[in-house]
């Protein structure tokens, strides 16, 4: 009953599209799936750091107003170097209720249902457009989805495009209509190196850093503490900015003065606020930190901060069509935030009001020995099925 499904899982596991390495032979196969029942599709080809990646637009219906597109990634974290993997992470494997491999949550389990649903789709009874959207390099910033957005309107020619994104990241089928934005950003210190035995003739770029750290934790903990009420049921967990130290490296050895260290940051801020003010911020204190280390006041490092990247936040409006109809289907009756951002950051940006819904379960996205419930997956073509009949066809 379920082969076809199941089939295109497996072929879709077997692409190594980490972000890293290009995805156009798996999106040309899903291009090929859509294409094969009477979808129009287009590869929107660009380049992400020096490697040839695809989008994929497909769509069908009448060139009327509203509409829906259901969208997702096609890229996967990477696993070389990830402990903890007991199979192969490209080759599907069935195990009881689970179905593991690389991307079976997060998300190729739902590009595969999408391709299932139009299979088994009469394109006939749409009324309103239908259009998919599967994007690269989301795992790196949502950057096939801010390359694609802008370039909607001229590949769907006459078809007006919709409102509505359903975007089926994992959620175990809970419906989410917000997330933080994300901001990343470098900062390196430059001190001078020398012998560790004569520590006053060199300036310490990890001492430095440390000084670095602590501010970043003074921010850290102000943001903590600052709640928000607005926002304390859409992000029950943690209705305030978060922040990560992510990573560090610095120095050649113990007995070397380290002349280099570098850390990278990350933090992800409330809707409704600038996404550069934590940056700012951090930006605004580190230019008052004493660039001398703990050893010696003879010499200072210089501290360089890196220019961010952001993307924004998504906060979609309640009681859309979409979110009926996902209410309706799936059985939930509330509505919240995302821990996670996704491709609805750029989608909001140019007006689509989306919700992320998808079968897949969020605590095993970027996990090794990734997996996805039989029962959940196998569900997912009716479900999406239904949600398009009541959004494009009715």
């Amino acid at each position: 009953m379920h082969s076809y499904l199941y089939e295109v899982l497996d072929r879709l596991v077997a692409f190594d599209t980490v972000s890293t390495n290009s995805d156009i032979p798996a999106i040309q196969y899903l291009a090929d799936c859509l294409a094969s029942h009477g979808f129009r599709t287009e590869l929107h080809r660009i380049e992400i750091g020096g490697v040839q990646q695809a989008n994929l637009v497909a769509w069908a219906g009448p060139p009327r107003p509203d509409g829906l597109v259901i969208s997702g990634h096609i890229d996967t974290v990477p696993v070389e170097g990830q402990p903890g993997w007991e199979r192969d992470p490209f080759k599907l494997e069935i195990a009881g209720d689970r179905i593991y491999g690389r991307g079976t949550s997060d998300m190729k389990g739902f590009l595969a249902e999408c391709a299932d649903a139009v299979r088994l789709f009469d394109r006939a009874r749409l009324k309103r457009p239908l259009v998919f959207v599967f994007t690269a390099d989301e795992e790196v910033g949502m950057l096939g989805a801010q390359r694609v957005t802008p370039a909607l309107p001229q590949i769907l020619g006459e078809i007006p495009c919709p409102q509505l994104t359903w975007i089926g990241e994992p959620t175990s089928f809970a419906i989410l209509h917000a997330h933080k934005s994300i901001g990343a950003f470098e900062i390196r210190v430059h001190g001078r190196g020398g012998h560790s035995g004569a520590p006053e003739q060199g300036v310490n770029a990890i001492a430095v850093m440390g000084k670095v750290i602590d501010v970043i934790g003074q921010v850290q903990a102000e943001r903590r503490a600052a709640l928000s009420e607005e926002f304390a049921a859409v992000f029950p967990e943690n209705p305030y900015d978060v922040m990560n130290l992510g990573t560090i490296a610095g120095g050649i050895a113990s007995n070397v003065i380290a002349e280099e260290c570098s850390l990278r940051v990350s933090y992800r801020s409330l809707p409704k606020t600038d996404p550069l003010e934590i940056y700012r911020e951090i930006e605004k204190r580190i230019a008052d930190i004493d660039p001398h280390d703990c050893a010696s006041r003879n010499l200072a490092a210089t501290i360089e901060i890196g220019k961010p990247m952001i993307a924004p936040a998504m906060f979609s409006p309640r009681g859309t069509a979409l979110e009926k109809a996902l209410f309706e289907i799936t059985g939930a009756n509330t509505a919240r935030g995302a821990p996670f951002a996704t491709d609805g950051a750029w989608f909001s940006g140019a007006g689509m009001t989306s919700l992320i819904c998808g079968p897949g379960d969020y605590n095993q996205a970027h996990r090794p020995n990734e997996s996805i419930g039989r029962a959940a997956f196998e569900r997912g073509p009716a479900l999406i099925l239904e949600v398009i009949g009541k959004i494009c066809c009715s």
